[in-house]
């Protein structure tokens, strides 16, 4: 199970390179407020001086800190060429005599008992450790000033030794409460929050520091620890400063967790003092008074505190709790390589060919506008109508249904059809119903058409419009990488609708002029009516009185008559002949309306002789004669228009658009001397291409370092 923890050094290496923690790895983080020990504590561990010393708040970017154990004998961290290559890049306060000494007696770091190497240095050598805490000075000021300021950025040290255990620690800067130097005034929060970024992974064990020589109950790392873990399952406290606390006064039971209990366990530790560190006392003096100390102190309990049993804790603790995160971890990895993988793709290739790209774009925007508009896209919308189906709606529900609510009458009283009769017979009283008043409020009607016909146009011609922002999420992404192109195919595809607008709407135009151009009293459909008004007019001859009241019951109409040609040919021809039954027939009795008209009966506001009257019999008959043969008529001629202009506007608008498209975006684009232009990415593409690719990498990576792990490394 020692291998394990080497695992995650390299997991935690190549996720470092692209700078990405969305894998939740685990590690160690040391928690506690400012100057409660944590730096002595992990200086301790390591046995050797490296990390920034002093009063007040010295760390203050988070110390990413993996312990390697390197024996003499290993192969895996040790080499001659590693110097040997680095040596020659080395700064100009180089001195040959020196650098010939290391290269002749130290042969690299193979004799070397430690050495450091920092993630932003690359592959340096570090054997000094003064070094060392030089270089973590200098990064931190680089990022977070030179006054006490604080920076989220982790630094990545690396340490091989022949006397540590295998670790990987994060040392966080200390809770503070009051803002001193260039600190903002939120600089606790900002604290707290870097603080609960790292120990809210629940992949990591916490180590929460708290002085002996202050109240357990006071202790903020504790605190933090049990909001982010309440059931305790992976903190560990640490006491440090035991030999700090008041004459009289001792830690046994805050060692035994009497006070707090901790389910990990409590380790009590003894730090060198600040005179200690100025004195130069050394790691291994300061392990050997922190043992004597023990021993004559807590004897009981010595063996299970001191730095060596905190180290080898961490080591089994970290070693374990890896041990149950590998399989998350592992299915974890697996599903982030799919997600970044698909995301690189979405993203494209970098473009080589310009000429051949450009005319892949333009066949693939092609082929997905027609699809949509056919309906045989492979990304169906689920959400909405839209292409096809959208154009449809219209024709059917839309324009359909629009048609269908015009009510042939609509704007037509019973005075104003009977003023058209009248104007109609000039100053001779009529035997007949005229048929130029019939062609004349017919023509009336049918204009209302019209408008609902070009708006349909218009609502297709939208439609189409809209289609280039919904044919395809593969054309999509292409669009999104080249925002030239994108705009330069929207207006080639805006410029074809647009002239073909004009034509469809003439032709949708002369439909209606067609209707209106020739009254077709012989359609099939309107000779049967006709039929059935002369039958009408016969079967209820003589039967009126006079005087008789406007609306009253009617005799129900007959549904077939013998003989028809009466006021068929009399509306079919000019002045009607002088046939004999024509004058029963115009007094005969009205007939009772399927619809009826929205005016009132009793106004006519354009003939002053009769502001308002009654209508006679024959009147109201002549009216009901032209309002049957009116709705018969206009119902013949809508139909018609229903099913004619959805038909234009496929061949004129839909059809053309689609044949032509392609062709039409080859002539402005592919021969264009734009082209180069128009294929240039934008630079927020290319930027998340190469992240997605960095990611990829690292995931693979990272696939391949679990997948060597072996079911004997978990045991």
């Amino acid at each position: 199970m020692e291998a394990l923890i080497p695992v995650i050094n390299k997991l935690q290496d190549v996720f470092n390179t692209v700078g990405a923690d969305a894998i939740q790895l685990p590690q160690i983080i040391v928690l506690g407020t400012q100057s409660s020990g944590k730096s002595s504590v992990i200086e301790s561990l390591v046995g050797r001086s490296f990390l920034p010393r002093g009063p007040g708040i010295v760390t203050r970017r988070p110390l990413v800190l993996q312990l390697v154990y390197s024996p003499k004998d290993s192969k895996e961290h040790r080499s001659a060429e590693e110097v040997y290559r680095h040596q020659e890049t080395e700064n100009l306060s180089w001195n040959p005599l020196v650098q010939l000494s290391q290269t002749v007696f130290s042969k690299g770091t193979i004799n070397l008992e430690e050495w450091g190497k920092f993630l932003h240095t690359k592959e340096r050598i570090h054997a000094n450790f003064d070094e060392i805490r030089q270089e973590i000075e200098r990064e931190t000021d680089r990022m977070a000033g030179s006054n006490k300021g604080i920076c989220p950025e982790p630094i990545n040290l690396k340490i091989y030794s022949t006397r540590v255990v295998n670790l990987t620690l994060v040392d966080l800067p200390g809770v503070t409460k009051v803002p001193i130097g260039d600190q903002p005034e939120d600089i606790e929060s900002q604290i707290r929050n870097l603080i609960i970024k790292y120990i809210s992974n629940p992949n990591s064990i916490i180590l929460a520091v708290t002085a002996a020589n202050t109240d357990m109950a006071t202790s903020e790392a504790i605190k933090m620890a049990k909001e982010v873990d309440p059931d305790g399952r992976r903190t560990l406290a640490v006491v440090t400063k035991l030999d700090l606390m008041d004459a009289g006064t001792d830690a046994i039971d805050i060692l035994c967790g009497r006070v707090i209990p901790v389910k990990l366990g409590i380790i009590g530790v003894v730090n060198r003092s600040q005179q200690d560190i100025i004195d130069k006392k050394t790691i291994e003096d300061a392990l050997k008074d922190e043992a004597t100390y023990l021993q004559r102190k807590y004897p009981t309990i010595a063996t299970r505190n001191g730095t060596p049993y905190l180290a080898k804790t961490l080591n089994r603790l970290l070693m374990h709790h890896i041990r149950d995160c590998l399989p998350e971890l592992k299915v974890r990895v697996n599903v982030m390589i799919s997600q970044f993988q698909s995301l690189l793709n979405s993203y494209g290739e970098d473009v080589s060919d310009k000429s051949q790209t450009l005319l892949q774009i333009i066949t693939k925007f092609a082929s997905a506008y027609c699809s949509t508009i056919e309906g045989t896209a492979r990304n169906i919308e689920t959400t909405e109508l839209c292409g096809g189906a959208r154009i449809c709606y219209i024709f059917h529900e839309t324009f359909g249904r629009t048609l269908d609510s015009i009510h042939p009458l609509v704007g037509l009283s019973r005075m104003d059809i009977l003023t058209a009769i009248r104007n109609a017979t000039g100053p001779r009283p009529a035997l007949f119903v005229p048929e130029v008043s019939f062609e004349l409020l017919v023509k009336r009607q049918i204009r209302r058409l019209e408008d609902p016909s070009l708006r349909c146009v218009e609502l297709v011609h939208e439609e189409m419009q809209r289609i280039v922002q919904h044919c395809g999420t593969e054309v999509q992404q292409e669009m999104q990488r080249f925002p030239r192109l994108h705009q330069r195919i929207v207006d080639v595809v805006t410029q074809l609708l647009r002239t073909r607008l004009p034509a469809t709407n003439s032709m949708v135009e002369n439909l209606v002029a067609i209707e209106l151009a020739y009254i077709n009293t012989k359609h099939p459909d309107f000779h049967r009516e006709a039929a059935l008004v002369s039958g009408l007019l016969k079967s209820t001859d003589g039967l009126v009185e006079e005087h008789s009241p406007m609306y009253r019951q009617k005799t129900p109409r007959p549904t077939s008559t013998p003989h028809i040609p009466a006021i068929t040919d009399g509306h079919d021809r000019s002045p009607p002949s002088n046939e004999s039954p024509a004058t029963p027939q115009v007094n005969g009795s009205p007939e009772n309306k399927a619809m009826t008209p929205q005016k009132p009966v009793n106004l006519l506001p354009e003939v002053p002789s009769h502001t308002s009257r009654k209508l006679s019999d024959r009147e109201q008959h002549d009216c009901d004669v032209i309002e049957r043969l009116i709705k018969s008529y206009f119902y013949i001629v809508r139909k018609s228009i229903k099913d004619s202009v959805p038909k234009a506007v496929m061949h004129f608008l839909v059809n053309f658009v689609k044949d032509n498209l392609q062709s039409e975006l080859v002539t402005h684009l592919y021969k264009s001397d734009q082209a180069e232009n128009m294929l240039n990415e934008s630079e927020h593409i290319a930027q998340r291409r190469k992240e997605a690719a960095d990611m990829l990498k690292a995931l693979q990576r990272a696939s391949q370092i679990i997948s060597e792990i072996r079911e004997t490394h978990m045991w």
